[in-house]
This record gives structure tokens, C-alpha cells and sequence, in this order.
């Protein structure tokens, strides 16, 4: 869709706004909004930071408990997050409420639609400026004075009025779009793991001789897989160094690498920073890696698992690691798609009620059950797993695209629309 442009345009005296319709004003942002600035401790309607998506300014409820005072506001009020990392969020609000945490809770005068003014403040043109006047060093935040003197480009208040129900209905269509593909990446991520889950209980012959195999979460396997608990497939699963066995005062600048979640989550063992000496090594020699390792990361994140390459440098875990030593007869590639599998979380989160799962417990992970083929079939199932989710992933990568640019798309929209670069009084209807 190609949008006509004003017939006459004029300097707006503002460098990073450029040229502005000839019949618009720009206007400093704190003559069409109020700061509000009155407190109150009810909490009929509480808003935080992470309550409102960050360039759309949708409401996003959460079940936090909000503590200490909030700056009330009404309905058709604007509040806009004044934290560097929150810049982009700005909810334009739907009913009285309290803004807690650190906004400008601002109140729209007579001389602008709020639903205009919040696409100017979302227009990245405008958050790019604010983002550079930040300042304070622990969280950077957008004083008032330089949000209030930022310059507005205003048309007539019909005109306003047309534009924010053009983009109103416009990036409604955008959104429905990205909303689209966000749920092709969810099916596609679901199928993804119903493949490596069916792959490594069921193996990839469909005729195979099935056999019960005495375990609830397994169900039927091949006639000749066995069905092992983790124990006897793992002939060492060793937790990271506890308590002042090892802390950050002991790191060096180089020496042997200390391995933790940020190469685990990833996958990647190029990454990071954090070395011991070679006597602190001896010492904790216990918790070496070597090449063919299986690596889990067990604090908050189960299912993130990372093999060892052989080109990974000398070092130890850290306590946020399991490490995993499989047994001759299995493949520690294919023990990690185990682990990563439906079925294995599935167990994990049984074996751990009334515990948590946030943190793996070796006793528990210890007890997990899988099905064992041979180890030529294991490094088949291995190769149609690679091969499966390299289509996977390549679609998931095109969706993602997709994404990217519709995203693209709606912003330049916004920016166009709110500092006059298309006509949309004929497009507003």
C-alpha cells in the first residue's frame, strides 16, 4: 500500500524530525500532557512496568502483588516508562488505576487525542532521543524536563483523531499477522519435540516387534530396546563445586575455564570469561569436563543440556552444572535428546512433586527412565533427529523473518503517520 504525501511541508526547526506538513505546529510534548504527581497507596487497578508490551502498548495482566505507592491515574491518562531498558512502553489507560514503579503518569489536555499522542511518544524516532538524554548509572532513566520539552508534531485535532483510527485499524491487521506466525513457531516448536520424544521411545521403525516395557511414562518400546534408569546409563552424575568451594574472588583472567548455564543455554563453549589457576584447578579436579560430557544446567532452567565438544577448553563446572558420564554402550548425544524429551520432563516433574522444579535434584534425575536401543540404532535415530529438526528449525527461522519484518513494517508505519511523512485524512474512512 503506497500512502500520498502532503502538498506542502515546511522545516520544523527539529533536526531529527526533518519537514513536517505545512499546516502542522510542533509543539513541546509537557503543553499537551500534564505530569501527575499525586500519590496514593489504594489498590483498586495497579500498573507495573511489566504490565504494559513494550511498542504496542497493550496491557499484559500478571499475578505480581505490587507494594508501596503508585501515582493514581484515570481513564484516557498516559503512562509512559522512564527506565532506560522500559522506554518503548506507554499504555494508554482504560480505567482508573495506580502507576507503581518508576513512569510519567501524564494527562492529556484538550489540544490532543491521547490515542495520537501515544503513538507519537511510541514512534521510534521519538524513544531514540529520549533513550540518549538517560542518566544515572545502575538504571539510566528519562528525566520529566527532557521528556516535557520534547518537540511534538501536531496536526489539527480532527486530523489527529484520523490518523490514530488509521493506525488504530492498521496495525491491528499487522498485529493479527504476527499473532499468526507467533502460533506457527508454537505448533512447530510442539511438533518438533513430539518428533525427538517419539524418536527416542518408539525408534523409527514403525513394523519393529513392540514390547510393554513395565514403565508407566514409556509405554510400549521396541522388542529389543531395554528400559534403564538413568543410574545405570550414567556412571557419574556429579553436581558443580558447593558453597566457598568456589566463588567469584577466586577467578583469574585466564587458566582453566569455569563452565556454568551461559555455556550450557546456549550451547556454546567458545563463550565466557570466567577462569581458576592451576592449583585451585587440582584442587577441584573433581569437577573437570571432558569431551563427550553431558551437561545440564540445574537451576531454573531444566531441559537445557549441552554435550562437551572435543575442542572444548580444560575447566570445571560451576554449581549451577550437572555433569553426566554415560556408559559404553550409550551415545551422549543421544542421552541428551533423551533428556531433552517430553517424556523425560514429564517424569522429572512427577519424581519431583511436592518438591520443586526449579533446582535438579541427583536423586530424582538419578531415577529417570528411558528406552535403550543398541548404539548403531542410537546413532541412526541421532541422524533422522538432525535431519528433522533442521527442517524445523529452517521454518521456525522463515517464521521468525516474518516477524522481524512485519515489526519493521508497523513501526515505520507509526513514524510516517506521526510526524506527517503520508497523508492519511482520505485513509482514515
Amino acid at each position: 500500500m503506497s500512502f500520498a504525501k502532503y502538498p506542502e511541508y515546511k522545516d520544523s526547526g527539529v533536526a531529527w524530525l526533518g519537514e513536517v506538513p505545512g499546516h502542522w505546529e510542533v509543539v513541546r510534548l509537557k503543553h499537551h500532557l500534564r505530569l501527575l504527581t499525586e500519590k496514593t497507596d489504594r489498590r483498586t487497578h495497579p500498573v507495573a512496568l511489566e504490565n504494559i508490551e513494550s511498542w504496542s502498548g497493550r496491557f499484559v495482566p500478571t499475578e505480581t502483588e505490587f507494594q508501596g505507592e503508585g501515582v493514581a491515574f484515570e481513564c484516557g491518562d498516559i503512562l509512559f516508562g522512564k527506565l532506560r531498558p522500559y522506554l518503548a512502553k506507554a499504555l494508554l489507560a482504560t480505567q482508573a488505576g495506580e502507576a507503581v514503579g518508576d513512569f510519567h503518569v501524564m494527562r492529556p489536555g484538550s489540544s490532543i487525542a491521547p490515542r495520537f499522542a501515544q503513538y507519537s511518544i511510541l514512534n521510534h524516532g521519538f524513544i531514540d532521543i529520549v533513550d540518549g538524554s538517560t542518566f544515572g548509572s545502575k538504571m539510566p532513566r528519562a528525566s520529566w524536563e527532557f521528556v516535557g520539552s520534547m518537540p511534538m508534531p501536531t496536526p489539527p485535532l480532527p486530523e489527529q483523531t484520523a490518523i490514530a483510527t488509521f493506525l488504530d485499524r492498521e496495525t491491528a491487521k499487522i498485529d493479527a499477522l504476527v499473532a499468526e506466525q507467533e502460533r506457527l513457531i508454537a505448533l512447530l516448536q510442539k511438533k518438533r519435540q513430539a518428533v525427538i520424544s517419539h524418536a527416542v521411545t518408539k525408534g523409527l521403525n514403525p513394523s519393529a516387534p513392540m514390547k510393554d516395557s513395565g514403565v508407566q511414562w514409556l509405554g510400549e518400546v521396541p522388542g529389543h530396546w531395554e528400559a534403564k534408569r538413568l543410574k545405570f546409563v550414567a556412571s557419574n552424575i556429579k553436581a558443580g563445586p558447593f558453597g566457598s568451594a568456589l566463588t567469584k574472588d577466586m577467578y583469574v583472567s585466564s587458566g582453566y575455564r569455569v563452565y556454568g548455564q551461559e555455556q550450557v543455554i546456549p550451547d556454546d563453549f567458545s563463550i565466557g570469561d570466567y577462569y581458576i589457576d592451576e592449583a585451585k584447578f587440582s584442587e577441584l579436579s573433581q569437577y573437570e569436563i571432558r569431551p563427550d560430557d553431558v551437561l545440564i544446567s540445574c537451576v531454573g532452567t531444566f531441559g537445557k543440556i549441552a554435550v562437551v565438544p572435543a575442542d572444548a577448553e580444560p575447566g570445571i563446572i560451576n554449581p549451577r552444572l550437572l555433569r553426566l558420564r554415560t556408559t559404553e554402550d550409550v551415545m551422549p548425544l543421544f542421552l541428551a535428546e533423551v533428556l531433552r524429551s517430553t517424556v523425560t520432563f514429564e517424569q522429572f516433574s512427577a519424581l519431583s512433586r511436592g518438591g520443586t522444579m526449579d533446582v535438579i535434584n541427583i536423586g530424582t534425575l538419578s531415577d529417570i527412565w528411558i528406552a535403550l536401543p543398541p548404539k548403531m540404532e542410537q546413532l541412526a535415530i541421532l541422524r533422522e533427529i538432525t535431519m528433522q529438526m533442521t527442517r524445523f528449525d529452517a521454518l521456525m527461522t522463515q517464521a521468525r523473518t516474518a516477524i522481524t519484518l512485519l515489526q519493521e513494517r508497523r513501526s515505520a508505519l507509526i513514524s510516517a503517520a506521526v510526524t506527517g511523512q503520508i497523508d492519511l485524512r482520505a485513509q482514515a474512512a
